[in-house]
């Protein structure tokens, strides 16, 4: 059969990136406590497309790795990036994995157990000259108090639920659940899924003793991190879904160049 993918275009325009988007599959990534958690990922995969190509074979994504299941891991993602550029004759290869992440939390006082949920995603990309560049990203919802709320009233303090993003290069392999700690110590107060009245009356109190702006989350964070030799680069922002505005109140920090940010 004709192969029109492989004819050639006349438009001498190469394509940065083409490949698949929200795909999604089932992955194991690695839990500290249970060796390995089962989710199911968006993946998102490109190569880059010489000028002299009409297209891309789209199928192909998905039949490499489909070789690779169930182990879309990070550990494998350096492989899988060099698989692609091979498979679809390409220079350069780009990977995006998000998927939910579960941990199982006990509540502070009453030590009642819940699954909380938390985004992550691997990114990884492989240049021309076999460069392999990898991110880890978490999303930890957060609480936080207003210092600025606490000292002007005479009673009580504005709270809400925020949103902190940490991204993060590296040396040697870090856990996932290291660097939603990280987030959580940073925060006013840590996010659960399962409170009792007890440990409402915790929660509050400990968010009320402890008030953080949006800038404290961030230079707290990032405080942690420049002292971590392992981290070679890191982005973290905050967002905190203001329960007084109509706004959002945000700061980031980047240790240097993000080209996914």
């Amino acid at each position: 059969m004709k192969d029109i993918q492989n004819q050639f275009d006349y438009r001498n325009i190469p394509i940065d990136k083409v490949g698949i988007k929200d795909l999604k599959y089932p992955i194991t990534v690695l839990d500290r406590r249970n060796n390995i958690q089962h989710t199911v990922a968006s993946i998102n995969m490109y190569v880059d497309l010489p000028h002299n190509y009409k297209g891309t074979h789209m199928s192909r994504f998905v039949e490499m790795l489909h070789l690779f299941r169930p182990e879309v891991s990070l550990k494998k993602i350096s492989v899988i990036l060099e698989e692609m550029k091979e498979y679809l004759n390409a220079a350069s290869a780009n990977i995006e994995v998000t998927f939910p992440y579960f941990i199982e939390k006990t509540s502070p006082v009453s030590k009642s157990p819940g699954l909380m949920d938390y985004i992550c995603s691997f990114l990884g990309s492989s240049d021309p000259e076999g460069k392999v560049d990898l991110v880890s990203v978490v999303v930890v919802p957060i609480s936080s108090v207003c210092p600025c709320s606490k000292e002007i009233s005479e009673s009580g303090a504005h709270n809400q639920r925020g949103q902190v993003r940490l991204s993060t290069r590296f040396n040697k392999f870090i856990w996932i659940e290291d660097m939603i700690e990280l987030v959580e110590d940073a925060a006013s107060c840590e996010v659960y899924s399962v409170l009792k009245r007890v440990d409402e009356k915790h929660v509050t109190e400990k968010g009320f003793s402890n008030p953080k702006f949006v800038e404290d989350i961030v230079r707290d964070v990032a405080d942690k991190l420049k002292k971590d030799s392992n981290i070679t680069w890191f982005s973290v922002s905050a967002e905190n879904f203001e329960s007084i505005h109509n706004h959002s109140a945000y700061a980031s920090i980047t240790s240097g160049h993000d080209p996914y940010l």
